[in-house]
């Protein structure tokens, strides 16, 4: 007798790609909880940190890299879509692994609410890369929960 469907062990990265931050989330092993990692600079008029983010993945041993993908509220791509999609490609290239894209609409917002709700100090709550690395953790999430996501 089976418990329901077997899950293959898969551990992914999440990407919260922004101008100034990239918050980055990691799955656990199996594949069934995401949970934020850190949040990475990036420097105005500068490359993003690929190299940092391969390393990140590599270290992890990761699988596949999920993307937030931000939509505007009519749910069509913008113009930052498009260097999301670049620079996530790039990185799954490096990687060797494949890359998806989720639908990051509310995600800070939703982000932000969650690291408010934890008791933190104020000065805590209000670090923007802390809500950055929680916003890729939803990001992640959104894509682990997703039904027939092949494992």
């Amino acid at each position: 007798m089976s418990d329901g469907p077997t899950r293959l062990r898969l551990r992914a990265l999440g990407i919260d790609f922004g101008m100034k931050r990239i918050g980055v989330a990691v799955s656990d092993p199996t594949g069934t909880v995401a949970t934020p990692l850190e949040t990475l600079q990036r420097r105005a008029g500068k490359r993003p940190p690929l190299a940092k983010m391969e390393t990140l993945g590599r270290e992890l041993a990761v699988e596949h890299v999920v993307m937030g993908l931000p939509l505007d509220l009519a749910g069509e791509e913008t113009e930052w879509c498009a260097e999301v999609r670049r620079v996530g490609g790039q990185l799954a290239e490096r990687l060797g692994v494949p890359v998806s894209y989720v639908d990051e609409r509310m995600t800070s917002v939703r982000a932000e609410r969650a690291v408010r709700s934890v008791g933190l100090r104020k000065q805590e709550r209000e670090q923007k890369a802390r809500v950055d690395a929680a916003a890729a953790q939803l990001i992640l999430q959104a894509w682990l929960d997703q039904p027939g996501i092949a494992r």
